[in-house]
């Protein structure tokens, strides 16, 4: 949700003169920080960081934090840890703790553990484990429980206007849990299931109006808190050489949701959703020419606003904040050319750094039929990013929209 690989930011990881590097014995940093395929002393790396931050949607955030990286006997990163304190004028003081954790190529976990003295909150666990059933079933279940008092309402429809943005606390707590068996070479079908209660409160931004003191329940389902319990079915095939660091192959994923009131959800709705992703290298992956098609459709009555087909954010529309865009469906391409500029070993870490000049381009509507081209938003922008393999990406991504320029910093790529 909205952890670290959630913050937007302009100037961030302004490194200090130094960093230190030790080496523990394993005894002394029990599982999940080291597994088997540590040796018996580990290299701990620690950075610290200087952090100016922004956002589109949160304004101005300033702290300071530190990564802590665990080598494995292969000296490849196989633990992040990221305590941080900052401050926003709108949030107050927030503490966090972020941990990645990678005991096998097979199973990881990541924790995000995050308080503000207001509004803001955030407690994450998400576990991967493909280990079962000689690798072919794997397993997800993410449990949250956060509170994000910037969040942002314009309306519904591709014109929504800046005019009529509204503020207010998106207060979530549920989980998502799947199961997906591997059938065929390269094909997988996933079921899942997931529960959140979604309370709609007043948010952190003052100078703002409330969502409610501009629109009603009527106009705006689920404005008024709502549950979602839904259960999901998905065919994927995926021909990737990596699955969070891809260099070439294919992807395609198709959905089917379904949400019963019967079964605790407050309306009946199905969400369709398709995506294909390509990756394209040259010259010994030098330079990774990546596309992405996404479409989704909303069908039912009174459904929840946040259930909704919805663009925007670091993962979408990079030219806009998080869920600017919302209605029943949208269409959606993202080209993105990943280059690698040199490799470089900073602070004891093999790293990679990328450029990433990108396009977005992507509309919402009410039906795929009733697409216009006027309505689609184009948003150019420029990604740099930080590759520590096999697991770790640190990214920022500047995109340009009619609104203005949006930064985003965050862990993994966008796609």
């Amino acid at each position: 949700m909205h952890s670290i690989k959630n913050c937007l930011y302009i100037l961030i990881l302004l490194f200090t003169a130094t960093s230190c590097t030790n080496m523990v014995s394993r005894s002394k940093l029990p599982y999940p920080l080291t597994s088997e395929s540590f040796g018996d002393q580990v290299k701990m790396v620690t950075i610290p960081l200087s952090v100016i931050a922004t956002s589109p949607n949160e304004g101005l955030t300033y702290g300071a934090m530190a990564a802590i990286l665990l080598h494995n006997g292969k000296d490849e990163v196989s633990t992040l840890l990221a305590p941080q304190i900052n401050y926003n004028q709108n949030f107050g003081v927030t503490t966090s703790l972020y941990g990645a954790f990678y005991p096998s190529p097979d199973r990881n976990w990541e924790i995000n553990l995050s308080k503000s003295t207001k509004v803001n909150d955030d407690y994450e666990f998400k576990i991967r484990d493909k280990t079962f059933l000689e690798k072919k079933l794997e397993l997800n279940a993410f449990l949250y429980s956060f509170a994000d008092g910037s969040a942002r309402f314009f309306g519904f429809q591709s014109n929504s206007s800046p005019k009529d943005e509204t503020n207010y606390a998106d207060d979530e707590t549920g989980f998502a849990l799947s199961a997906g068996y591997e059938f065929a070479p390269n094909l997988q079908v996933v079921f899942g299931e997931r529960f959140e209660s979604v309370d709609i409160r007043n948010g952190a931004v003052k100078k703002i109006p409330f969502i409610r003191d501009v629109f009603t329940v009527d106009q705006v389902p689920g404005i008024d808190g709502y549950n979602a319990h839904a259960q999901k079915i998905s065919l994927v095939y995926s021909s990737m050489d990596s699955r969070d660091m891809p260099t070439h192959g294919f992807f395609a994923k198709i959905s089917v949701e379904q949400s019963l009131k019967a079964l605790g959800s407050s309306a009946d709705y199905r969400h369709y959703e398709a995506e294909l992703k390509g990756y394209f290298p040259l010259k010994e992956d030098r330079y990774i020419t990546v596309v992405r098609l996404a479409y989704s459709q909303t069908l039912g009555n009174n459904v929840p606003f946040l259930e909704k087909s919805i663009l925007g954010g670091e993962t979408t529309l990079r030219g806009y904040g998080r869920n600017r865009f919302i209605d029943s469906s949208y269409l959606l391409c993202n080209l993105e050319e990943r280059i690698r500029l040199f490799r470089w070993r900073l602070f004891d870490v093999n790293t990679d750094w990328e450029l990433a000049p990108f396009i977005d381009l992507g509309s919402v509507m009410q039906s795929l039929d009733k697409a216009k081209p006027s309505d689609f938003e184009f948003n150019p922008g420029i990604g740099f990013r930080a590759v520590v393999r096999p697991n770790i990406v640190g990214r920022i991504d500047i995109g340009f929209g009619k609104d203005g320029p949006a930064v985003f910093v965050g862990l993994g790529y966008p796609f």
